[in-house]
Formats: structure tokens, sequence, C-alpha cells
């Protein structure tokens, strides 16, 4: 072969993974709008259906729904079996609201148009270091949501989904059975203390999230069977949390806030925690160099919307150290999210 085509060919297919990179927020929006149309929940795994039937179906236009799918089609997500006629495929049936692990919440949610805008400010924070939500909207995203019911309901829901899809995996790496009482702080409708209950009958719960956020955990708890083990409390954990537990659980939490706040949280629950109690924060490690894309673009996700980061173990460890804990361990899953265990100081 000749030397120079060989460079031709292989700068040409540089060029076009690099497209299709640049191009990958275009496939993230059309995602996003086959989940809020809800076309997943409109196929079953039995047959296929012309767009023109899933365009009445939602209320969309035909020819337009077509397009869309089509394009998707072409990256894996629905398949066209035949001329404007789709089926599912394993990604696609992700985007089914029944499905476990679905992702159609996360995908509704990321493509919300004051989401959206917020990105557009990454490189206003990448040049000052500060939250892009703020930049582009005057306030924080929580004070954004709290006014805005539709939105803190969507938010919830992709919260609610993407921990439906990692609860299993972190509840088999770690063992929680050792455990009496299990306070899930920041919990948001239960999902995760749900599963923790389901899975080991002799523990008992605690979910604590802001009073709007529980209100709707009754029916999740009561729809996994352990709603006679779960206490529901109402509060803010920057004020303090319950007392009692022999585990407090975090998960998702930290990498929300910047470290000041992280701290602040933490020592919330330190100061709920007798000294056997142990500390759990679920989250996601940064991971090595060159390698690990997801918690990476993750920690771009909380400067740009929380306005907080992803952590290394040092990191999480430091912050142990600020609220009188120590690192007890790591237990990492298979689903990408680990167990930084914390003790009190004063333990042994």
């Amino acid at each position: 072969m000749d030397p120079g085509a060989e460079t031709e060919a292989t700068s040409q297919a540089t060029i076009t993974e690099l497209r299709r990179l640049v191009g990958g927020f275009q496939v993230s929006q059309a995602i996003h709008v086959a989940a809020t149309l809800g076309i997943a929940d409109l196929l079953d795994d039995t047959g296929s259906r012309t767009s023109g039937e899933l365009a009445e179906a939602c209320s969309a236009d035909p020819d337009a729904l077509y397009r869309l799918l089509r394009a998707l089609a072409s990256v894996g997500v629905f398949r066209e079996e035949h001329p404007r006629r789709f089926s599912h495929t394993r990604l696609s049936r992700c985007l089914r609201t029944d499905e476990p692990g679905s992702l159609a919440g996360w995908a509704t949610l990321i493509g919300r148009p004051y989401y959206w805008e917020a990105w557009a400010h990454l490189v206003d924070s990448v040049r000052t270091g500060e939250n892009a939500f703020r930049l582009a909207h005057g306030t924080d995203v929580w004070q954004y949501r709290a006014g805005r019911p539709e939105e803190t309901a969507i938010f919830d829901r992709a919260m609610t989904g993407l921990t439906a899809g990692s609860a299993s995996g972190v509840i088999s790496a770690y063992d929680f059975g050792r455990f009496h009482t299990v306070v899930d702080v920041g919990g948001g409708r239960g999902a995760f203390i749900a599963a923790v209950l389901a899975a080991h009958a002799t523990v008992d719960g605690v979910l604590y999230d802001q009073a709007h956020v529980v209100s709707g955990a009754a029916t999740v708890l009561e729809a996994a069977g352990v709603a006679d083990r779960c206490r529901i409390e109402a509060g803010s954990f920057f004020e303090g949390v319950p007392a009692g537990g022999d585990a407090y659980v975090l998960k998702a939490i930290l990498h929300d806030w910047d470290d000041a706040e992280a701290v602040a949280i933490l020592r919330a629950c330190r100061a709920a925690m007798h000294d056997d109690a142990r500390l759990l924060v679920v989250e996601r490690e940064i991971g090595g160099a060159n390698t690990d894309p997801e918690p990476k673009f993750s920690d771009l996700n909380m400067l740009v919307a929380p306005g907080g980061r992803e952590r290394t173990e040092a990191e999480f460890a430091a912050l142990f150290a600020a609220a009188d804990l120590a690192l007890a361990g790591v237990t990492r899953s298979q689903v990408g999210l680990s167990v930084i265990e914390g003790r009190p100081t004063s333990s042994s």
C-alpha cells in the first residue's frame, strides 16, 4: 500500500471519529425527544409500528417523526425493519418507562431547555470556575426547580430511574445486612432504601429528604413491600439528620456540592452518629488519566448544573477528615459506583 494513501485514510478516519464526537449533542437531543414523546412505550417487543402510527399516538408530525426515528435507528436506538416501520433494539428498550434500569427519566431531563441552556455556558464556567447554571439563570438549580413543580417532577423521576438501575449492583457489592437501621440521607422518593430493605429482611430504614420530595415516597416503599420497615422524615441535611442509625447513606449527594457544603452535610451526619455507626457515600470515583469517561463527564455535569464535582478517593478522605470522620474502606461495584465508608475518628 502506498504510504501516502495509508496516511490519508488514517487522517480521514480520525476526522470522521472527531466529527462523530462533535455531533454527539444531536444524538443526545434526539434521544431526549423520543423519551419525551414516549416512543419506546408505544412499541412492544412482539412487532413493529409505522412512524405514521406512532406519530398519531403521540401527536407528532408524521414526516418529522420518521426523520427522527430514521436518525436514531442509524445509531442503534430503534430499528427500521421496513420503510417507515420501526421496532425495538436493546438500546431503545432502555427508554421504556417499565424497563428495569430505564433511562427514560434521565433522557427526558437532560434535554429540558433550562438544562440545555446551562450547558451552553460551560465555556464561561471553564473561564471563571463559576457554576454555569447560575451564570445562565441567575440562581442555583435547586431554587430554579423549587418554583417550577413540573421540572421538579421530571428531575425526581430521573433520579428515581437512575437509582433503580444501579441499586442492585451496589447492594450486591456491599453488605448492608450487617446494620440494624440504615438512614438514607437525601434519599429522594426512596428507591435506594427500598432496595436495601427488600434485600435484607432484618434491616429497618429511615428515609430523609425535603418534604416536597418524600411526599411521593410512600408509593415507592409500598410497591417494594417495605413500607412497614421504613420511617419517613422530612428536613434539610444542612440543618441536621435523624439520630439513631447504624449506617448513614449519602447516595449521589456530595457530588452536587462544593467542598465546604459537602463538609457541612458530613458534619450534620456525624452529629447524629454514635461511635460505632458508619457513613456510606455512594458515588463515582473520578478514575485514572485517559480512561473512565463517564465519571469525568459527570464531573463536568456537576460543574454545569448543581455546582459540585466528582472526587477521588483521596478527596473523599479529606472531606471525611474535616468532619471528624476517617476513611474506613472503599467497595467498588460493577455498576460504576463505589461505597466509600467512613467511621467516626473516635471509634476503634
